[in-house]
Formats: structure tokens, sequence, C-alpha cells
């Protein structure tokens, strides 16, 4: 048996531009994996079976592409909030794929690792790799970004939150024409990565082009020195350099909806 933490992530920045051919958009993003995680725990067994989350459906795909003869089982311990833009069924798909194929008795290139996670869904080649990545072309396409990593992370799940799908999310993006300046947005985004050196200057990444919420303004109000939402919403994280300010915003938040007092994580 193999087990491991399958950690969340916030997009620190996200710049979605068209739709590309394979129907999936042209996207730049910023992956910041946080301390925040799921567990799992990986065995052979004699079918293909996940226990511990009723509505899995990525991580019974990860260990089917990982079959080497013989099939895989998965448990899952959830932490990360489903459905709340924090990449929480992607870690997952990507830590049962990883467990299992270290259990195969020929384990898969890491080429060949990343390809198959590429079929599963844009996010999860990310947690295959550590430390903070840039996300390019759909978003598979990653590149090891030096950021800082000491500041604290308060997120907040508004309460009677009701996230759409992240299909419906692109298709409003889609209708109001939301890719229209991606090419400065995107250039904007980079030339900002490019002047980071202390937590303070993630501040000057663009905002997340496919979300908002007011409860951004309100960690502002707190403290934090950026708060913007992650991926397609509807979590919204707020980045604070100092602990006492962070443990505040955390209390002070609790009405709003599900907090969670995090921090950066580097590793798998």
């Amino acid at each position: 048996m193999k087990r491991g933490p399958a950690p969340a992530k916030i997009n620190l920045a996200l710049v979605v531009g068209p739709r590309r051919e394979d129907g999936r958009h042209e996207l730049v993003t910023v992956y910041q994996r946080i301390a925040l995680s799921d567990r799992l725990a990986v065995e052979r067994a004699p079918a293909t079976r996940v226990a511990g989350f009723r509505d899995d459906t990525l991580v019974r795909q990860a260990l089917e592409l990982a079959a080497d003869g013989s099939s895989f089982s998965a448990r899952i311990t959830k932490r990360i909030p489903v459905a709340a833009g924090l990449g929480g069924g992607s870690s997952d798909a990507a830590t049962a794929l990883r467990l299992a194929n270290a259990l195969r008795e020929e384990p898969l290139a890491d080429a060949d690792l990343h390809q198959a996670a590429r079929t599963l869904g844009a996010d999860v080649p990310y947690f295959l790799v550590d430390g903070p990545q840039l996300g390019t072309g759909d978003g598979t396409e990653l590149s090891s970004l030096d950021l800082p990593q000491d500041y604290w992370i308060v997120l907040v799940v508004p309460k009677g939150a009701a996230k759409s799908s992240t299909g419906d999310v692109y298709a409003a993006f889609d209708a109001d024409g939301g890719d229209h300046g991606y090419e400065e947005r995107r250039d904007a985004l980079l030339a900002s990565l490019s002047s980071v050196r202390r937590p303070r200057d993630l501040a000057a990444l663009p905002l997340n082009d496919l979300a908002s919420s007011p409860l951004a303004h309100e960690l502002m109000q707190l403290g934090a020195f950026r708060a913007d939402v992650t991926g397609a919403g509807p979590t919204v994280y707020g980045l604070f350099l100092h602990g006492e300010h962070a443990r505040a915003a955390h209390k002070q938040m609790s009405p709003r909806g599900r907090t969670w007092l995090t921090a950066p994580a580097w590793y798998r």
C-alpha cells in the first residue's frame, strides 16, 4: 500500500484567452500549492474501487490509467471542499496516479505519467510536480517559478455559494467576449511575475479573469496584501504577511462562510 497527501492549490493569477480547437481555453495561470490537503491510500485489488468519496470519477479514471494487468483501489479522506476552485479532484487524481504508478512492477516514465495526467484534466499535471508553476497553453504546459513562500493564506468559501460548473463559467466568459485583450493581459501578467521578489510583490499580479467576489475587498480591509478568487470559484483567498493578522481575519470572516487558515506548500 502507498499513502500520500493530495494538496489543494490556489491560482495566484488566471488570465484566460480564446477557446482552442480542442475545446479548452488558452490561458496563463500561476499555480501555488497550499497546505490544506486530502489524504489517499492506494493498493492493489481484485477490481478498481474508490472508497471515501461517493462522487469521485477522476480517481477511478486515474487508477484505470495506471493499471498494468491488475487493478488498484483507493481510499480518499476528504478535507478540501468540493467544486470550490481549489483543485481537490485534480489533486486526488494526480496523487492516485502517482501512488498507483509506484506500485506497478514497471512504473511509467515521468513523460508517460504526465501525458496520462493531461487526459484527466488541465490542472492534473500540475499536481505531479513540486513548487509554484506557470501554466500556459491549456494550463498543462508547466514551467517552474521562484516565488516567495513566506506568507499566510485565509480561504473563504462563501456561505450559500452554489458554484456553476467550470464549463458554465467558461461559457459565460465566452458569451461576454472575455477573451478580448487576452494578449495584453497575458503580457502584463508575465511582466509582473518578472518583478516578484517579496510576498507583497504578488499584489501586482492581475486579478482572475473568470470570477470576482466582494469578499476579496473585505479581506483586503482586514489586512491582506492580495485577495482574489481562485480558479472558477467560489473560494476567495487572502494573503497576509503576519500570522496574527491572518488569524484575526480568519476569525472575522468565519460568519461569511467556511474558512481555513493555511500557508504555501512546496512539495507534493
